[in-house]
């Protein structure tokens, strides 16, 4: 047999179930606490389930998935394949979903609504428009960012010091 178990199926990774997930997360804070995986009945106590069936069962399903890799007759030898922990998950900045830009440019274009909408715009209406352009920008809206950064430039013109 092969040294190590591996998704054996040509389809590509399956996202994990809500159960499946769970074991996942368990292993990985296990691992990074203990220094090595834990075993069945470790995974069993600390996941309540009601037998090392049911884990060996959810383990296997993850394997077949890809998610975990195990070392054939090896003790505590399973390894997370991608982990989905604090430690492993690397700074995704483009997660945003069309819609989702579109709600915040949505916003943006209310921010500047709003403040136009008054005689002069005030300080906090710029800097809310200024917060929500930089949240854009660390979510990877670099473009969408940038065409707002005129009428931002112009809106503080209009801004009055604060008189002495």
């Amino acid at each position: 047999m092969n040294e190590k178990q591996t998704n054996t199926s040509s389809s590509p990774t399956q996202r994990p179930t809500k159960k499946q997930k769970e074991l996942l997360v368990f292993i990985e804070d296990f691992i990074a606490k203990h220094g090595y995986s834990p075993s069945y009945r470790e995974i069993m106590t600390g996941l309540e389930y009601t037998s090392v069936a049911t884990v060996a069962l959810h383990v296997n399903n993850l394997i077949k998935r890809g998610h975990l890799i195990k070392r054939e007759h090896n003790a505590r030898s399973l390894e997370v394949v991608q982990p989905t922990g604090e430690q492993g998950t690397p700074l995704l900045t483009n997660q945003v979903s069309d819609a989702e830009e579109k709600w915040l440019v949505t916003k943006v274009e209310k921010l500047f609504t709003d403040a136009t909408s008054e005689a002069a715009p005030t300080a906090q209406q710029i800097q809310d428009i200024t917060t929500v352009l930089t949240a854009m920008r660390v979510l990877g809206l670099e473009g969408a960012a940038q065409s707002f950064a005129a009428r931002l430039s112009e809106l503080r013109q209009h801004v009055l010091p604060d008189a002495p």
